[in-house]
């Protein structure tokens, strides 16, 4: 997007000018918008004679516009998900002269209870320093765990209770946008007759794409030959040794695409090592020719096709890592695996 001398993105200056425009208290000064139904379907406003499309006006914050539906999506679900616990609740014999939650307590989550292992598991899974380790850290770390163990108890009760007497929902859940992806140039594995590919834009250095990259590992576990896995580059410029570890994942590939999946999960098991020095000896322990992969690194031939993805990136919206498509349909972040299998599941069905 094009800058002007002070630094401002052209949506920026508009931005500025919308605030200002809407403090002025002169009504001339503020932009003639009318608001009025469309004219046609599709189409999302009209300058003189040219017309906006939906279609032009939603290109490129498709994502956003997902996840702010399924805020109030969520919101509304999660008020008919109380309503149906508390009417359930009332149906019980059980209920009677008990409040929701000395029921709750009595009844549904009777037998909840966290251990001091299921702390040391938390804080384990977590990482969290043990210098910040303490009576109270331990003790909110409990509390946190108590809610998690309820609400499951809550979620299996339910589950029990729509057995017998299912549930009929009819609030629209919103549609994950679906994208074209170009996987053209991109490394693959897993069989070309697979009916999901889930595309990776990804960052060696990047935390929550370490995470991410166990969870992809567990769906190939779980689907086998029904999928396949494609990897794109997107390393973030404040990661200092992200573009670096993904030239010497490229570098890997020009030599065996089964050395790039190699180096993929190696990165991604010790983020420590991703400085030239350690990528050298990585590339060496997998198998990798040692002196065309240093002269690789050098010359950095691959950086068109890292560049070219990240300007693929940019236009499917992508704002950060993790980003996923699963047969086009995004998945932002580092999503529980639960709701990968949802989307493939889906899309297996079809």
């Amino acid at each position: 997007m094009q800058k002007n001398r002070f630094g401002l993105t052209l949506l920026g200056l508009l931005s500025v000018m919308v605030v200002f425009f809407a403090c002025q208290k002169d009504a001339s000064s503020k932009p003639n918008f009318i608001f009025k139904p469309a004219p046609a379907a599709g189409v999302a406003a009209k300058i003189g004679d040219e017309q906006v499309t939906e279609k032009e006006l939603y290109s490129g914050i498709e994502g956003d516009i997902y996840e702010a539906e399924m805020k109030v999506y969520e919101t509304k679900f999660g008020k008919l998900q109380a309503m149906i616990l508390e009417k359930f609740m009332n149906q019980d014999p059980n209920k009677k002269g008990l409040t929701n939650d000395e029921f709750l307590n009595k009844y549904i989550a009777k037998d909840v209870k966290v251990t001091d292992a299921d702390i040391e598991k938390f804080i384990k899974d977590r990482q969290i320093p043990k210098d910040q380790v303490n009576p109270e850290i331990k003790e909110r770390i409990k509390q946190y765990l108590e809610v998690e163990v309820k609400k499951n108890a809550v979620d299996k009760w339910i589950a029990d209770k729509t057995k017998k007497t299912p549930v009929e929902v009819y609030i629209p859940k919103p549609q994950r946008p679906v994208f074209d992806v170009n996987i053209k140039d991109a490394p693959i594995k897993g069989s070309e007759s697979a009916k999901v590919t889930i595309v990776e834009y990804s960052d060696f250095q990047c935390p929550f794409c370490s995470k991410a990259s166990k969870t992809i590992e567990e769906l190939e576990k779980k689907y086998g030959n029904k999928v396949r896995i494609a990897f794109k580059n997107y390393p973030l410029p404040f990661h200092s040794n992200a573009r670096i570890a993904a030239e010497a994942a490229q570098c890997m590939k020009a030599q065996d695409v089964k050395l790039f999946w190699k180096m993929h999960d190696a990165m991604f098991a010790d983020q420590t090592k991703l400085d030239k020095e350690n990528l050298i000896a990585t590339a060496k322990k997998l198998g990798a020719k040692e002196a065309q992969f240093k002269t690789c690194l050098d010359t950095t031939p691959h950086k068109a096709v890292i560049d070219n993805d990240m300007v693929e990136g940019q236009k499917l919206g992508i704002k950060s890592t993790p980003t996923f498509f699963i047969n086009g349909k995004l998945v932002s972040g580092a999503q529980p695996v639960e709701v990968f299998t949802e989307v493939i599941d889906e899309e297996l069905a079809k």
